[in-house]
């Protein structure tokens, strides 16, 4: 289990500073997934956020690297000493730089999309995914931080609920035969497709808590 060996992750100087800075990976992804969602509910303009949104982009991105040095360094002066838990740790830090990015691509879409949504059929239960989605970027790096198996199992089921709504919702725009205007048809398929792949991923970093390192990547 991976429990296990997290624990002895944290027990190296090097790898200890890895594992916080992956915790610090998941903080910056969910702010950018509130501040994406204020920009498409008009809550504030994209101009007020777009400069911190892309910075806290950039940022996620050097903490990856940062990660990916650290553990490199450490498996290279500790051969096979912690090998799991860096392995681990570097897959897993590659699905939150993933988050990052589907993060910007929602600011994006409500950048671009200037109109209302007006169609409560797929306005509704994207709403609904959106505040579980922030709730469940609470419990995904709760689990993480503190390697409970219970609340990362509780993720991931939640994370494959939402996949599933996303599903749906494409699946309804496709066969929709109603008049809806192609660009709030266009605006409701993204954003069901990045919630979407935002859930994957956080499930995949609960796995990570949970699993195995052989079913890393299966669940994005």
């Amino acid at each position: 289990m991976f429990r296990q060996l997290f624990s002895a992750l944290k027990s190296g100087d090097m790898l200890d500073r890895a594992f916080s800075e992956f915790a610090e990976m998941l903080d910056h992804a969910e702010w950018m997934f509130i501040r994406a969602n204020e920009v498409l509910s008009r809550k504030v303009e994209a101009e007020e956020v777009r400069e911190s949104i892309y910075q806290r982009d950039k940022a996620i991105n050097d903490l990856l690297k940062g990660i990916r040095r650290k553990i490199v360094r450490h498996l290279t002066i500790n051969p096979g000493s912690d090998a799991p838990a860096g392995l681990a740790l570097m897959s897993v830090a590659k699905d939150a730089e993933r988050i990052g990015d589907y993060c910007k691509n929602v600011f994006e879409v409500g950048q671009c999309y200037s109109e209302d949504f007006h169609v409560p059929a797929y306005h509704e239960p994207l709403e609904e995914i959106r505040v579980e989605m922030e709730t469940l970027f609470k419990t995904v790096a709760a689990a993480w931080r503190d390697s409970k198996a219970k609340e990362a199992k509780g993720a991931i089921t939640a994370a494959d609920a939402i996949r599933g709504r996303c599903d749906n919702v494409i699946e309804q725009l496709l066969a929709d035969q109603a008049s809806i205007e192609t660009h709030e048809a266009v605006a409701y398929s993204l954003l069901a497709r990045h919630y979407k792949r935002v859930a994957a991923h956080l499930a995949n970093i609960s796995t990570a808590v949970t699993g195995r390192i052989e079913d890393l990547d299966f669940r994005r």
